[in-house]
């Protein structure tokens, strides 16, 4: 892999972490799968809102921030209407925002437990 993509991709997750940051998204989560051969992407970022309004507003906020930063659009958004679980897709990197008893449920964490897990403080 090229020193270039890798340098995108970690611009990409900064922007993404600074984002959740803002819009105050708490019990931020990464998973690394950057060691993983059989890995969909490379990071899997994990985060959770306080209501359904909150959770849209985050969703709303990474995709305007990381527009504008890093000149990249999510390729999809998925779970907006529910707003208990929106998943938003960038290819190497993967967004998962939950409400916090939906996130206790599907528990990504355990579920990939070979990954590399960071805690963000906020």
């Amino acid at each position: 892999m090229s020193k270039i993509k890798i340098t995108e991709s970690k611009l990409l997750l900064d922007s993404i972490i600074e984002s959740i940051k803002e819009y105050k998204g708490n019990s931020i989560t990464i998973l690394d799968f950057k060691d993983i051969e059989t890995s969909v992407c490379k990071y899997f970022v994990i985060c959770c809102g306080n209501s359904k309004v909150h959770i849209n507003s985050i969703s709303e906020g990474i995709k305007r921030y990381v527009s504008k930063k890093v000149q990249e659009n999510p390729w999809s958004i998925e779970g907006k209407s529910e707003s208990e679980w929106v998943l938003m897709d960038y290819s190497d990197i993967v967004v998962h925002i939950f409400q916090e008893r939906i996130r206790e449920f599907y528990n990504l964490e355990d579920l990939w437990g070979d990954a590399h897990k960071t805690e963000i403080n906020n």
